[in-house]
């Protein structure tokens, strides 16, 4: 099934007819569809069996990372820079055929100051759910990464995974899910899902380590931004009752903050959903998109923070019905936000964004893609540079898969 990209023409940019509309506190947004889309294909940087693709921008740097498959097991991880809006000659990081590759717990890749960090999910044992995280770095004015480094030193055939990345001051900031307690004791018992984090060094030095919470959803992806006031993680917890709503957690002074939930879905749920929040921070401004299932009845919801994290306002609801999740979000300028999403369409999914202020107007709705409705295409990617958004995302077809990508200016949302 071939993607439907929707292909840019400045003449719709002087024509678009946008919506303006206070967004309800938990009720359905009646959001207008873009008719005609402002979007623009690129040229992508990836070949053929390429998926997982991820995003990333700082300051005037923006990579792309993914991974493509050689034969039966053979996988490759590259990245590739975009230089003046075109996605440079990519390179690859490494290869391996003993690798963890799961639609949902992809590779990432960050930059600081010219430093580059990776990761890559590699098996530890046997066990299908036995892997952990190894870390790849390439510091600045180095030739060739270092790479298969250990990020956890724990040493259990358990599952480590769904990383968020984030430069910090002159390292780097990552948190991970970590299985270690879900190892069986002599007696058949099992703990749960942590929650930990970490700052590392550019060359790959774990300085400092950290668990953050005790007991989370085993396979939500998590989170994390760098506020005024220091990191924050956000991520779904999991009660004893199976109550699996967003929390966050914040370095506060020195010390993480205990997990508060951020705002009480009630979703009870035996099993992970799979399918965790976004966080982006402009200062001490948050602003969180996340999927609940709550109620049986899906929603995409955004909420803002002015003080770090501490507090949030009372959420919005972006989408709901026949929505599918899969959100990401950044902030536009102090005020907007921009949240994409992804929502079932028959057999199709489609990939949409839009502008969300902070005292709850919207834009019109843009569609940005229709993907194959399977989890094979993965999580779509959305980053800001300047201002223009770009996109990633999988196409999948019956035979093959490739990361597309494409763009679109942020003054292409319209508002009344």
């Amino acid at each position: 099934m071939r993607t439907k990209p929707y292909f840019y023409t400045l003449a719709i940019a002087l024509t678009l007819i946008g919506c303006k509309q206070e967004a309800k506190q938990e009720t359905k947004q009646e959001i207008p569809e873009t008719k005609v889309s402002v979007v623009q294909e690129m040229i992508s940087p990836a070949g053929t069996s390429s998926s997982l693709p991820h995003l990333m921008s700082n300051k005037d740097v923006a990579l792309l990372s993914w991974v493509e498959t050689a034969g039966d097991t053979l996988k490759t991880m590259y990245y590739a820079e975009l230089v003046d809006d075109i996605w440079q000659k990519p390179q690859a990081i490494l290869n391996g055929s003993d690798w963890f590759v799961n639609w949902a717990d992809y590779p990432m890749i960050t930059e600081n100051n010219g430093s580059l960090w990776s990761h890559v999910l590699k098996k530890s044992t046997a066990g299908t759910y036995s892997y952990d995280i190894k870390m790849n770095v390439k510091p600045k004015g180095a030739t060739e990464w270092k790479t298969d480094m250990p990020l956890h030193t724990d040493g259990t055939p358990t599952e480590h995974g769904f990383v968020s990345i984030e430069p910090y001051n002159n390292n780097f900031f990552v948190n991970w899910l970590d299985g270690r307690n879900t190892e069986e004791n002599e007696v058949g018992e099992r703990g749960a899902m942590t929650l930990r984090a970490g700052v590392v060094s550019t060359t790959g030095e774990v300085l400092q380590e950290y668990e953050l919470d005790a007991s989370t959803c085993d396979c939500c992806q998590t989170t994390s931004a760098i506020t005024e006031n220091g990191p924050i993680v956000i991520y779904r917890d999991r009660s004893e009752n199976e109550i699996r709503d967003i929390y966050i957690v914040r370095l506060v002074d020195g010390n993480w903050t205990a997990p508060k939930v951020l705002h009480e879905d009630n979703w009870q749920i035996k099993g992970c959903p799979v399918n965790g929040p976004k966080v982006a921070a402009l200062g001490n401004e948050v602003v969180v998109a996340w999927f609940t299932g709550a109620e049986n009845n899906p929603k995409v919801k955004l909420a803002f923070s002015a003080d770090g994290g501490e507090h949030f306002q009372e959420p919005m609801v972006i989408a709901e019905g026949m929505v599918m999740g899969r959100v990401d979000v950044l902030w536009m300028d102090e005020d907007k936000a921009v949240v994409s999403w992804m929502e079932s369409k028959d057999k199709l999914a489609v990939f949409s964004a839009m502008i969300v202020s902070k005292v709850g107007t919207v834009s019109n709705k843009q569609v940005i893609a229709e993907l194959d409705g399977s989890r094979k295409s993965g999580f779509p990617q959305m980053e800001i540079v300047e201002e223009t958004l770009y996109f990633a995302w999988t196409e999948q077809s019956s035979s093959t898969s490739k990361i597309q990508t494409a763009k679109m200016p942020v003054n292409a949302f319209m508002f009344n």
